[in-house]
Formats: C-alpha cells, sequence, structure tokens
C-alpha cells in the first residue's frame, strides 16, 4: 500500500507529510532507538511513542515508510523541522501502541 492511500485511510492524524510514492510494506514496533536502527525495515509503518528528532534520524538511516507516534505522546519542533528537511511522514493517534500497530498491520493486509 502507497503511504498517501494509508494516510487516507488509517484514522491518524497527519503531522507530517512524507514521499507519498513510498511503498508500506509491515509494521514495526520499538522505542528504543539502537533496536529500530538495527531492526526497522525498509519501508514499515514504524508505531512508537518517541516523538524526539533521533527518532527521525532512525527512519532516514532505515528507510522507513513513516512513523505513528501513539499514546497522545507529544511530537516537538525540532523534530517536525526535521521531518520536513528529511521528507519523513509523521502521524499522530492517542491509540496505544499495540492497538495502533494492529490497526496499521490490518490495514496493510486487506
Amino acid at each position: 500500500m502507497k503511504l498517501n492511500e494509508f494516510i487516507e485511510k488509517c484514522g491518524f492524524t497527519l503531522v507530517n507529510e512524507g514521499a507519498e510514492d513510498i511503498e508500506l510494506t509491515k509494521v514495526y514496533c520499538c522505542d528504543l532507538l539502537s533496536f529500530a536502527m538495527s531492526r526497522n525495515p525498509s519501508g514499515s509503518v514504524w508505531v512508537t511513542v518517541m516523538g524526539n528528532v533521533n527518532t527521525v534520524a532512525v527512519a532516514v538511516l532505515t528507510e522507513g515508510g513513516c512513523i505513528v507516534v501513539a499514546e497522545g505522546a507529544e511530537i516537538d519542533e525540532t523534530t517536525l523541522e526535521k521531518a520536513k528537511q528529511q521528507g519523513v511522514a509523521i502521524l499522530k493517534t492517542d491509540m496505544p501502541v499495540f492497538e495502533a500497530a494492529l490497526a496499521a498491520h490490518k490495514l496493510l493486509t486487506e
């Protein structure tokens, strides 16, 4: 599923647009950035509570598809500015990590 279609259907709040033609492959959940650096699959919907600039750096490094910041966690201005510069899509939801990941997984596999 392309990122733009996922954004349209997921029900999460779009915080920053990314490259719409990215193909999303799977869902990945992790809040430990060192783990995510080595395990986040390319094209993933990465669900996390980490809303800081390092999350954007990891998404770029791993060629992730988008970041979903769950549980209503805050996203700081530095992070938003870096996401704009790097073209990283960020979405936000109040859902718990598991529920957000499950919703994303169901959408990607329908």
